[in-house]
């Protein structure tokens, strides 16, 4: 689908309104220059006074067919250059959805909403004071989005409010996560930090001196200046695939170097690939009293495991799973995967009956998302993937069948480029959440990020702004640098909690 944008100059417009343009179309060219074969051409007069008004009216070339949609909203006196901008994306966007939604006849359930965090805005609402009936008329009217979606966001705030009731109040505490780049063999849909660990020793023992360094430094000033941890995430890669003996001494340093481990609300292993679980593994676990720890089976069809690059059998997942059970690990998580290549409604029926024979503490259901670095993203012919409509009835299977078993959904994120325009979402028996996976969400306290390829994200405890620090993807350049990142890390922090400090 070709189609020529006419009236909008500023080049901030071009990667919006691609976006949205991608929600309807597998492939498609938007241009806001003339290009002589557009199959549509849409005009959007822009007026922007005390307020910001935008229509738009799209014309199919092939029919002479004609569509409108107009949207305005005011502004304030008080908005920033940023804020301001906002709202005209956000009324352009409006306009934009409306009339493409009426020439394809498909009705977009998210509406204008391709961030990752929709449930934020809901949060937002709520904390300044908004009843629930008003934030959802304001929901659906500003961004077009589904009485079905605004229902799932509040169902989730919710549940988010009542396992950490306290949400409101965590920007004087922090998160950790720990990263551990290595996995057995990298899935053809990852574009995570992760190399197979095979012939790499040295760059484990190396990688893991640093991360000892940085939780050491990292601790140090977490009791120097009094702040609690909420929750620890060890992710990676996959935090397992390190031997026994190189976990136990990492769980010692943790216990050692933070501060009030013993009151840490969460600790979470992700040991998401089975093929690296061990009872040696699991010993280790327990003596630090982890008992939150991920086993991913993706799929429970073997086929697709090898076609994702997933080097272990269905039948190891299942007894992995069953040894974690007997050796103590109480609240389990499983990740899976909608839309994986070769896979429709039969499949993903056959994974959800083989769920059922576990029924572990969490659900995480992930929709297939396109990454653009991902080796699947690179061979898209080779890896064929079921059509919207087939996702979209395995996502609302996965939503029956959840609430059919007793889980209840407590947080979501969406991606770009994600299957159907549909969204990731973590379900769980209540009281068995993740505090982690809230926290990262809804981004309402700093997470300071240690290990190869782990990002840091500061929030300002006052006015919410969020700024980001980076460790290095590669272990060599972790390796080389780690002194460095721990420093830069320390150095945020103290600007961060001394303005805290003053504005107390």
């Amino acid at each position: 689908m070709n189609i020529y944008i006419k009236g909008l100059e500023d080049e901030r417009f071009q990667r919006p309104l691609e976006l949205i343009t991608n929600l309807f179309f597998e492939e498609s060219l938007v241009s806001r220059t003339k290009i002589e074969d557009a199959d549509v051409e849409i005009d959007v007069m822009l007026t922007v006074t005390n307020k910001v008004y935008a229509k738009a009216i799209l014309v199919e070339k092939s029919t002479n067919r004609k569509m409108e949609a107009e949207f305005e909203k005011n502004l304030e006196a008080h908005e920033t250059e940023k804020e301001h901008f906002k709202k005209v994306k956000q009324v352009v966007s409006y306009v934009y959805l409306s009339v493409l939604q009426e020439l394809t006849d498909v009705v977009q359930t998210w509406g204008i909403l391709t961030g990752i965090r929709p449930t934020k805005l809901l949060h937002k609402k709520l904390q300044e004071g908004q009843s629930k009936e008003l934030a959802h008329k304001q929901l659906k009217e500003d961004y077009l989005l589904s009485e079905e979606k605004i229902d799932l966001m509040q169902q989730i705030v919710d549940r988010q409010l009542a396992i950490v009731p306290d949400l409101y109040d965590l920007s004087n505490e922090v998160s950790i996560y720990i990263g551990i780049p290595f996995c057995p063999t990298k899935c053809a849909y990852c574009t995570f930090p992760a190399y197979a660990i095979n012939g790499r020793q040295g760059s484990v023992d190396s990688f893991l001196g640093g991360l000892h360094y940085e939780i050491r430094e990292i601790g140090r000033w977490l009791k120097e200046n009094n702040i609690k941890i909420t929750t620890v995430y060890y992710g990676g890669g996959t935090p397992t695939s390190i031997t026994a003996e190189e976990m136990d001494m990492l769980y010692e340093e943790m216990y050692e170097s933070f501060p009030d481990v013993q009151n840490i609300r969460e600790i979470t292993v992700e040991a998401g690939r089975p093929d690296t679980i061990t009872p040696e593994k699991l010993t280790v676990l327990n003596k630090w009293n982890i008992d939150r720890i991920s086993i991913n089976p993706q799929s429970y069809i073997q086929e697709t495991l090898k076609a994702i690059g997933r080097h272990h059998t269905v039948e190891e997942t299942i007894d992995k799973f069953h040894l974690a059970r007997q050796m103590g690990m109480n609240n389990i998580n499983m990740d899976l995967i909608i839309g994986l290549p070769g896979e429709g409604v039969p499949e993903f029926q056959h994974t959800l009956d083989e769920t059922k024979k576990l029924m572990p503490e969490s659900l995480t259901v992930h929709t297939l998302s396109f990454k653009r670095a991902s080796e699947m993203t690179q061979n898209k012919r080779k890896y064929k993937v079921a059509g919207r409509e087939e996702i979209r009835e395995m996502m609302h299977m996965a939503n029956e069948w959840t609430e059919q078993h007793g889980y209840v959904p407590y947080y979501l994120y969406r991606q770009k480029n994600i299957l159907g325009n549909l969204e990731n979402v973590g379900y769980a028996f209540p009281g068995q959440e993740s505090i982690y996976n809230i926290m990262i969400m809804e981004e309402q306290q700093t997470i300071i990020g240690l290990g190869c390829g782990a990002s840091s994200k500061f929030v300002h405890p006052i006015t919410g702004k969020i700024d980001r620090f980076a460790n290095p993807k590669d272990p060599k350049s972790y390796n080389d640098g780690f002194k460095h990142y721990t420093n830069e890390k320390i150095k945020i922090l103290n600007e961060l909690f001394a303005t805290r400090s003053t504005e107390a």
